[in-house]
C-alpha cells in the first residue's frame, strides 16, 4: 500500500497537516557516503517559490533518525523525517461537510468511514512527494556508485498545451484557474537486461511508481501513442552495433520490457491542480444539497511545475531496486 520496491525498498508516511513526513528506506547497501547537504539540491528544486506554484513555505530540512553512521549508509533501514511547521489547518474545516471537486475527500470519507485526516488532503496530499525525493537522492547515488553511471534528467515540455512555459502559465492566469503539463523524463547509463517480464517489465513497475505521484494521470514510452499512426518498418529500432544501440529509439530504450541499453525515455501527463480560484459546484454531505463552493487555501496554479525532480525520484527508486536485483540473481548458467 504504501510500500514500494523490492530488495530497495521505501515507506513512507504522514500528512500534510500532521506533525509532518517521512520514509524508511530498507535494502539499501552499506557504505554509501551520506550527509543532510546530499539532499538539499534536489529538495529545493520540489520546493515552492516560482512564479505558479503555491505560497506555502516550509524548511524541509531532512532529520536523518536511523541507517546512516560517520556520514555513511550503514546497511541497516534508513528512517528520514520532515517537520511540517507552515500549517494553516482551518482553511480545510468546511472540507468535512463539502468535498473538494477533483480532490480525494470523498471517496477517502467514504473508504475510511469518516475518520481520514482531511486538512489539506492528509495523507492524500503532493507533501508526501518531499520523502519520495529523500529516497530518489539515495536511489541516485547507488545508481551513480557502478562502473557505468546512470543519469536521470527530467524536465518541462510544456504547459497548458503551450512549449513557451510563461505563456501556458499566462493562460492559466488569464482565466483565474489552474493548468496541467507534460513532463519528460530520460535515463542514460542503463545497462542491458533490466526488468523481469511479464508483470516486472521495467514500463509496469515505472508506470506503478509514476502514478504514484499525485495529478499524474498518463503516461508513455518512446514514440508512446505516435506508434498508433506509425507503419511497424518504421517504429522498428534497427540494432546499429554489439551493444545494443539503435538507430532510432521509438522503443524508449525498452524492448520486452527489458532495458536495451539504449536511453530510457518516457513522459508523464500531469492534470490541472484540482485546488483552483474558480467557483465550483459540489455536494454538500451534511444537507445533501449542491451548493457553489470555492477552494481555500494555498495552492500551485501548475503542479507540473514541481514534478520533475519527483519524477527523478520515483524512477530512480524503480531502477535502483532492478540494478539491485540484477546484481543479486545471475540471468544465465555460469559455465555458458
Amino acid at each position: 500500500m504504501n510500500s514500494l520496491g523490492r530488495i530497495f525498498r521505501i515507506s513512507i508516511f504522514g500528512e500534510s497537516h500532521g506533525p509532518g513526513v517521512g520514509v524508511v528506506i530498507d535494502g539499501c547497501p552499506a557504505g554509501i557516503p551520506l550527509v543532510v547537504d546530499d539532499f538539499l539540491p534536489d529538495i529545493a528544486r520540489r520546493k515552492p517559490g516560482a512564479r505558479g506554484t503555491t505560497p506555502r513555505q516550509e524548511a524541509d530540512l531532512p532529520i536523518i533518525q536511523s541507517g546512516v553512521f560517520q556520514q555513511h549508509t550503514t546497511g541497516s533501514p534508513i528512517t528520514i523525517w520532515f517537520e511540517n511547521q507552515n500549517i494553516r489547518s482551518a482553511d480545510y474545516e468546511k472540507q468535512r461537510d463539502v468535498p473538494r471537486p477533483g480532490h480525494a475527500d470523498f471517496v477517502a470519507h467514504v473508504k475510511y468511514g469518516g475518520y481520514e485526516d482531511y486538512r489539506g488532503g492528509g495523507h492524500f496530499s503532493g507533501r508526501l512527494t518531499l520523502p519520495l525525493v529523500a529516497a530518489g537522492v539515495i536511489a541516485k547515488k547507488i545508481l551513480q556508485s557502478g562502473d557505468s553511471p546512470v543519469d536521470i534528467q527530467a524536465r518541462i515540455l510544456e504547459i497548458g498545451g503551450e512549449t513557451d512555459l510563461d505563456k501556458g502559465l499566462e493562460k492559466a492566469i488569464a482565466a483565474k484557474d489552474s493548468i496541467g503539463g507534460i513532463v519528460e523524463c530520460t535515463a542514460t547509463g542503463l545497462p542491458i537486461g533490466l526488468g523481469e517480464p511479464f508483470f516486472d517489465s521495467v514500463e509496469s513497475l515505472l508506470a506503478h511508481a509514476v502514478f504514484s505521484i499525485p495529478a499524474v494521470k498518463g503516461i508513455e514510452f518512446g514514440a508512446g501513442f505516435r506508434a498508433a499512426r506509425m507503419f511497424g518498418s518504421e517504429h522498428n529500432d534497427a540494432l546499429i552495433d554489439t551493444r545494443g544501440k539503435t538507430a532510432t529509439n521509438h522503443a524508449g530504450g525498452v524492448v520486452g520490457g527489458i532495458t536495451n541499453g539504449n536511453p530510457l525515455i518516457f513522459r508523464v501527463v500531469v492534470k490541472p491542480t484540482s485546488s483552483t480560484p474558480k467557483t465550483q459546484h459540489t455536494l454538500n454531505l451534511r444537507t445533501g444539497e449542491i451548493e457553489p463552493f470555492q477552494v481555500k487555501g494555498r495552492h500551485d496554479l501548475c503542479i507540473a511545475l514541481r514534478v520533475p525532480v519527483v519524477l527523478e525520484a520515483v524512477t530512480a527508486i524503480v531502477l535502483a531496486d532492478l540494478m539491485l536485483i540484477a546484481q543479486q540473481r545471475p540471468t544465465r548458467y555460469p559455465g555458458v
